[in-house]
């Protein structure tokens, strides 16, 4: 009897010790949404961040300024997962680069992931073979990556897009890969490999030189 009671109880800790670990696991995968309505939820590097409301949902904008630009979002690291979010460019040929910094080390350390929504509806192949790119800073810019791996870390669009209009973009981020999906698209337009080992850190909207943007609905899962 008393073996039978010690069973029961060694199962009922293993039972418990399961529905701890996978309530952690389930918490550890909640997905995060950022406050984009304050300001004060960003620490801003090298511009101007504005609160906006557009077509009904918060909305904020970076200005254009020369240099690349960082909207770093407060308390939030990111490690592996996935990144969500809407963002909206601009028609204007080299003023228009917004995306997604991650795994931000520092200021001027991270990787990112972003497009060139000028080259959406290029007639020139060439131009759209670079809607979409993946650099790690400051080592690994495009210029750097174009030169050593060309077509490797770039790619163009599965479908065309509005270069003036708002689009969603998913980021997927694991240890081994990248891959990046536009609006509904099944397949990813853009997959790599990371060549850092930048592998945790901070989070932020990312405009390019001379570029401003629009950034929404954020959403942040990490695994």
């Amino acid at each position: 009897m008393n073996t039978f009671f010690t069973n029961k109880k060694i199962n009922l800790m293993i039972v418990a010790c399961i529905t701890l670990l996978s309530m952690d696991c389930v918490a550890q995968q909640q997905t995060l949404k950022p406050d984009l309505s304050k300001t004060t939820n960003f620490r801003v590097i090298n511009r101007q961040i504005t609160v906006l409301n557009e077509q009904g949902k918060n909305a904020v904008h970076l200005d254009a300024k020369p240099g690349d630009g960082v909207a770093w979002i407060n308390n939030i690291t990111f490690e592996k997962g996935i990144i969500e979010f809407d963002v909206k460019g601009k028609n204007v040929l080299q003023q228009s680069f917004v995306g997604i910094a991650f795994h931000g080390l520092n200021d001027s350390t991270f990787d990112a992931i972003y497009f060139r929504p000028f080259n959406f509806q290029s007639p020139d192949d060439s131009r759209k073979n670079h809607s979409v790119q993946y650099v790690s800073l400051p080592q690994f810019d495009w210029s750097a990556l174009r030169e050593k791996y060309p077509g490797k870390y770039e790619n163009s669009l599965l479908k065309a897009l509005n270069p003036e209009g708002w689009f969603h973009a998913k980021v997927v981020v694991d240890a081994t890969n990248i891959a990046v999906y536009v609006n509904d698209d099944k397949e990813p337009s853009l997959v790599v490999k990371p060549i850092s080992n930048h592998t945790t850190g901070k989070i932020g909207f990312w405009v390019g030189n001379n570029s401003d943007g629009d950034f929404s609905n954020l959403t942040i899962r990490n695994n």
